[in-house]
């Protein structure tokens, strides 16, 4: 078959076509601007200005070819916009260290912040960068952390689980503070040009929630609008979830996302291969994307993570062969790559490399 560009690959694989070679995105999102100008720049400096929010996307896709660029910025964004104290290390993710909610009495004091300030304003003007110079070349996403995620950063998971199940009214007028905010980032994104948003729904995780009340706190209320608001402002919608037990029935099958990012835990009975999520049905009408292990990006050598890839091409293969699917898998890893100074850049490029190699389909 003839070569065919990334932006292509990515969309023929959502579509299920026949293309050449599996697509691939480590998802290696802070560890990039570890490549701008000559000696990198730090992880405040890179979260705080668009210009070069975009540029680590930017450059990334030149030095290693990847098929998609998902703008993950940390988890820490939408928290910090609302007043929530972050820790910022200089070469690795940043953290919630003073939770905004600290009484059930708090979450009734949330209101929705100015999303053209903060960093909300920097995904957002980094995002049209983003799409202008990228678009065409690969399949390009925003991302945002769901409003359930997002309240779980500022009050701690642990106070808002306890909360949930104790006192649930002042959570739930807290979640539509969260999808208000949401919703005002949606509206701004859109107007970007930005072909998707990949939504971080972490919470949908029977490790911690089961369907009903998972489906109360997000998935049948406040996931549902943001998800048809995406749609509604042109963007495709994709959801990335690293839990060891996601919801796949409700977040592929009733979603219906284009594209969804998941992880694979091999000491957590009942977590899924990537063979086992192809054989189930979930790659029937959502692009599946997974599932290396980021920490060999940190600690695995070239030798290691490339003979992991290429298992991973071939698991994969075989099983979108027995399904009858042409090409609905994306090799990558299982959350980020991690973005700290340690992390290999030449282990980044193995997985591309052995993908081209061993991830052919013709």
């Amino acid at each position: 078959m003839t070569e065919i560009t990334h932006a292509q690959r990515a969309l023929g694989a959502i579509n299920n076509e026949k293309i050449d070679r599996l697509p691939t995105y480590p998802i290696a999102c802070g560890v990039n601007r570890k490549l701008i100008g000559k000696n990198g720049v730090t992880y405040r400096e890179w979260a705080s200005d668009p210009k070069l929010y975009a540029e680590a996307f930017i450059q990334g896709q030149k030095r290693f070819g990847f098929d998609f660029a998902i703008g993950l910025m940390d988890l820490s964004v939408m928290a910090g916009d609302l007043g929530a104290g972050v820790k910022f290390d200089e070469e690795n993710t940043p953290y919630v260290n003073r939770p905004i909610i600290k009484s059930i009495e708090d979450y009734e004091k949330l209101e929705v912040p100015d999303v053209k300030k903060g960093r909300s304003k920097v995904i957002i003007e980094g995002t049209r960068i983003i799409a202008d110079k990228l678009n065409g070349k690969v399949v390009t996403s925003a991302f945002l952390e769901g409003p359930l995620l997002a309240l779980s950063q500022s009050a701690s998971a642990e106070r808002l689980f306890m909360d949930m199940f104790t006192d649930p009214t002042p959570v739930h007028k807290a979640l539509k503070v969260m999808t208000e905010f949401d919703s005002e980032i949606v509206k701004e994104i859109g107007q970007t040009g930005v072909n998707g948003l990949c939504w971080d729904y972490l919470w949908g995780n029977y490790s911690c929630l089961g369907d009903d009340e998972y489906g109360e706190f997000e998935g049948d209320i406040y996931a549902k609008r943001l998800n048809q608001e995406t749609r509604d402002n042109g963007m495709a919608v994709a959801i990335h979830n690293c839990a060891d037990l996601p919801h796949l029935d409700t977040q592929i099958n009733k979603f219906k996302p284009a594209i969804y990012s998941m992880a694979y835990y091999p000491d957590i009975e009942g977590s899924l291969t990537a063979s086992e999520v192809i054989g189930s049905g979930y790659a029937d009408n959502c692009l599946v994307a997974g599932n290396i292990n980021p920490q060999l990006f940190r600690r695995g050598s070239v030798e290691t993570i490339t003979k992991v890839t290429k298992d991973l091409c071939q698991e994969v293969k075989t099983a979108l062969c027995k399904r009858g699917l042409n090409s609905r898998y994306c090799i990558a890893s299982g959350c980020e790559v991690p973005p700290d100074i340690n992390t290999k850049l030449e282990n980044i490029e193995a997985v591309v490399k052995t993908v081209e190699k061993y991830g052919r389909l013709d």
